[in-house]
C-alpha cells in the first residue's frame, strides 16, 4: 500500500440560504487512478445526476471521509472572518478523521494560498504534508472526490427545504428566484426563515428594500388620514 492521500473542500460557501458542507477524504495513492477512471473532476463541471451517481462510488474507493454540515445559525455566530472560519473547520474536519493522511491537498479560500495551508497546518493533531493551491479541485483528484461529496450534501440538503419551503432556488444571492422568496417570505412573515444567512448584504439589501416599503406604504395611509 503507499501513501495516504487527503483532500479537502467545501460547497456552499457564498449561497445565502442552507448549510456551507465540508467534506474530507482519505484514499490510499494506489487507488488514485481507480478515481480517475471513475471520471472524478471538479465537481463544477459535472451534472447534478453524474455527481449524485459518483457518490457511493467515490466512497468505496477511499480509506476514510468526514463530512461536515454548517447552517446558516452556525455561520451567523461566527466571531471570526469567513476564511478564518473555514480554517477551523477544515482542520476540524481533518482531525476527525480515523486514518491519518501523510499529504493533505487543499482548496484554498484566501487569496494567498501558503497562509491558507499554514494556517490549517498550526491546527492539525498530525504531522502531514500540506498542500493548498486556488483551484486545487480542478487540479487534484483527492480535492475533486472531496468537491463532490460535498456538493452532493448540500444539494440533498436544499432539495429537502424545497420540501418545507417551496420553490428557493439554488440558494445563491444571484439566482432570482431565490431572492423572489427571501422578499415573499419577509413580506409574509416580517423576518427571514432560519436556513437564511442573515448576516449576508443581500439580506440586508432586501430587508431595508421592503422596509422602506412599507414605511413608504404607511406614509401614504396617513396622509388620508384625517
Amino acid at each position: 500500500m503507499g501513501r495516504k492521500i487527503a483532500g479537502i473542500d467545501e460547497a456552499g460557501r457564498g449561497p445565502v440560504i442552507g448549510p456551507m458542507v465540508i467534506a474530507a477524504v482519505v484514499v490510499d495513492e494506489e487507488k488514485l487512478k481507480s478515481l480517475e477512471e471513475l471520471g472524478v473532476k471538479d465537481s463544477k463541471k459535472l451534472t447534478p445526476g453524474r455527481r449524485e451517481r459518483l457518490f457511493d462510488e467515490i466512497i468505496a474507493q477511499l480509506d476514510d471521509y468526514v463530512i461536515i454540515e454548517l447552517w446558516p445559525e452556525e455561520i451567523d455566530s461566527r466571531e471570526v472572518t469567513l476564511n478564518e472560519f473555514e480554517v477551523e473547520n477544515f482542520s476540524k474536519a481533518l482531525n476527525s478523521l480515523r486514518v491519518k493522511p501523510d499529504v493533505v491537498y487543499i482548496d484554498a479560500a484566501d487569496v494567498k494560498e501558503g497562509r491558507f495551508g499554514e494556517a490549517i497546518g498550526k491546527l492539525l493533531k498530525f504531522k502531514a504534508e500540506i498542500v493548498a493551491e486556488h483551484r486545487a479541485d480542478d487540479k487534484f483528484v483527492p480535492v475533486s472526490a472531496a468537491s463532490i461529496l460535498a456538493k452532493v450534501v448540500r444539494d440533498r440538503a436544499i432539495e429537502k427545504l424545497k420540501e418545507e419551503y417551496g420553490e428557493i432556488g439554488s440558494g445563491y444571492p444571484s439566482d432570482p428566484r431565490t431572492r423572489d422568496f427571501l422578499e415573499r417570505y419577509y413580506r409574509e412573515h416580517g423576518d427571514f426563515p432560519p436556513i437564511v444567512r442573515r448576516t449576508w448584504k443581500t439580506v440586508e439589501k432586501i430587508r431595508k428594500k421592503l422596509e422602506s416599503e412599507r414605511k413608504g406604504s404607511q406614509l401614504t395611509l396617513d396622509s388620508f388620514v384625517v
